[in-house]
């Protein structure tokens, strides 16, 4: 634990990170426009009996904060990747993606998914057994203008289908050229060159989408 401290304490008078604060009161249902004049909105997460939660964890509360951009760090076998959430873009999918994080959903995990092509480079992490197999046990809807972008850095939800987010999640390496069909999150802060790593070490059989050749694990997730 304390290693664990000082790794935090490094990180935070290295980087120059600040906890973020947000205030919260009653609101409407979620979208970006109304959470940038709310303080928070109403959110609605849905269980999923027939996809049961593969680690035990319960869905957020329904109020989410819609003000702040918290800081997510996730240490992986390759290196650390720091990213910055945007409460105001997508309130309901960064107070469940912050939820599942201090509820250690993410620790001891494996990213399932790599690609590296001419139109779509991502690394998808976030499904607890394989690709797209083993969410959090609900799901709740999409949070999108319809003018999303992916650029290298972009942090966005994964999903199955329109309103189908959960746990899924994938962070940009170099390009994504893909339909605004995907919930942004924020953006990487600091770490591509982590990102970079697993990238030059692979895709298995040599392939533009798949497993990565040497397996990407979360050690831990941490948000503040």
């Amino acid at each position: 634990m304390r290693r664990f401290l000082a790794v935090v304490v490094v990180l935070v008078a290295t980087l120059g990170f600040a906890p973020a604060v947000a205030a919260a009161s009653p609101a409407a249902a979620p979208s970006p426009a109304a959470a940038s004049s709310a303080s928070a909105v109403r959110c609605e997460y849905i269980p999923t009996p027939d996809k049961p939660a593969a680690k035990p964890v319960r869905p957020p509360s329904p109020k989410a904060p819609a003000r702040g951009t918290p800081t997510a760090v996730f240490a992986t076998n390759y290196g650390v990747v720091v990213m910055k959430l945007d409460r105001a873009n997508a309130p309901c999918a960064v107070h469940n993606f912050t939820h599942l994080i201090r509820h250690l959903f993410y620790n001891h995990t494996r990213c399932w998914r790599l690609t590296d092509s001419a139109r779509l480079g991502v690394l998808q992490c976030g499904d607890i057994v394989s690709v797209e197999v083993g969410g959090p046990g609900y799901r709740f809807a999409d949070e999108l203008t319809g003018a999303e972008t992916y650029p290298r850095g972009t942090v966005a939800m994964g999903n199955q289908g329109p309103d189908t987010n959960g746990s899924q999640f994938f962070v940009v390496h170099s390009r994504a050229e893909i339909s605004p069909a995907y919930t942004v999150l924020g953006r990487v802060t600091h770490g591509m060159s982590t990102l970079d790593r697993i990238v030059a070490a692979g895709i298995e059989d040599g392939a533009e989408d798949g497993p990565p050749a040497h397996p990407v694990r979360i050690h831990w997730a941490l948000t503040f």
